[in-house]
């Protein structure tokens, strides 16, 4: 765990937000095997070998989830968006993290970095 991302997620206002950043990393940590966290451009990003797996970013009424090298995956229609190799979704206040949804789709992205 990178001290970095710790004082990230603590430092979110809403908390919320702080809890759905707090749950996103989890499924990362239990999706991608030999997970590096790092802070970049100001949010934090996932990598497995070097590679991008996952990037989490907040904005002011939303957290977003970006899962990468998403090409061959099949992904529940109006949920994400963005271009094939990488999706985004976006959770808002009230809204759920759905690890049955997210673990598996990440697990499989990050299986070929």
């Amino acid at each position: 765990m990178n001290q970095e991302v710790v004082d990230f997620i603590e430092a979110v206002k809403e908390p919320w937000q702080r809890e759905i950043c707090t749950q996103l990393r989890e499924i990362v940590h239990e999706a991608v095997t030999d997970v590096q966290e790092r802070i970049q451009y100001k949010k934090p990003h996932f990598l497995k070998g070097g590679k991008y797996a996952a990037v989490i970013s907040t904005s002011k009424d939303a957290v977003s989830f970006t899962i990468f090298n998403a090409n061959e995956l099949s992904f529940p229609e109006g949920l994400f968006e963005g271009p094939a190799e990488r999706k985004t979704i976006k959770l808002r206040k009230g809204q759920s993290v759905d690890s049955n949804l997210l673990s598996p789709l990440l697990s499989q992205a990050s299986s070929k970095l």
